[in-house]
């Protein structure tokens, strides 16, 4: 069973991220369940969404405490909670930031991991220039899609077009190919050599 944590802010649509993720891989004929961590629902607090995806039925609820991937939609949550803890030894990282893992100052965490199991995309910029608004969720899961492979491009857009429609559900699609390819190029681009810090 593949579990995994969303970190975000209220209003970036991390829930509905969750939630997408979960329709990506039922669209790929695998069972999987999605929910939101509550506590304060107001705009720019902290908001937790969970995901597990799995081949078999799956029975727990628990919030996700030992996650294998970790979706971080603000970056300024690096710095006021703590969203590695748990992180598995071989977990991935995707987080929504302009500046690379270095930038960031998560180096060590990237060498930490396996190679290329830890990214950053500028989803907000790419929603920003598609949707219109900063609102970086289906990105991110484009971005996902192209970092791990847990769910394809494909089944994400079928997701998105079942959360949204029209106009709305094509500007989405068009950020989570952006984000795709955005990971994609970072991951062609960093030497054989180096590890994930370099993403």
């Amino acid at each position: 069973m593949l579990q995994i944590r969303l970190h975000g802010r209220g209003g970036q649509g991390t829930v509905t991220a969750a939630e997408m993720l979960s329709i990506a891989a039922f669209e790929q004929g695998r069972h999987a369940q999605a929910f939101p961590s509550f506590g304060s629902e107001r705009t720019g607090a902290p908001v937790v969404a969970f995901c597990r995806i799995a081949e078999r039925e799956i029975r727990s609820r628990e919030p996700v405490m030992a996650p294998d991937l970790l979706i971080v939609q603000d970056p300024t949550l690096l710095h006021q909670v703590d969203v590695f803890q748990g992180l598995k030894a071989d977990g991935w990282v995707l987080i929504n930031s302009q500046h690379d893992l270095a930038g960031l100052g998560l180096a060590e965490l990237a060498a930490r991991l396996p190679p290329g199991h830890a990214a950053t995309v500028p989803a907000s910029e790419i929603a920003l220039a598609r949707l219109g608004r900063p609102l970086p969720n289906a990105a991110l899961l484009g971005g996902l899609a192209a970092l791990t492979g847990v769910v394809s491009l494909e089944a994400v857009a079928q997701a998105i077009r079942h959360k949204f429609s029209g106009r709305v559900a094509d500007a989405n699609i068009l950020a989570a190919a952006d984000a795709h390819a955005w990971v994609e190029q970072q991951a062609a681009a960093r030497p054989a050599t180096e590890g994930a810090a370099s993403c």
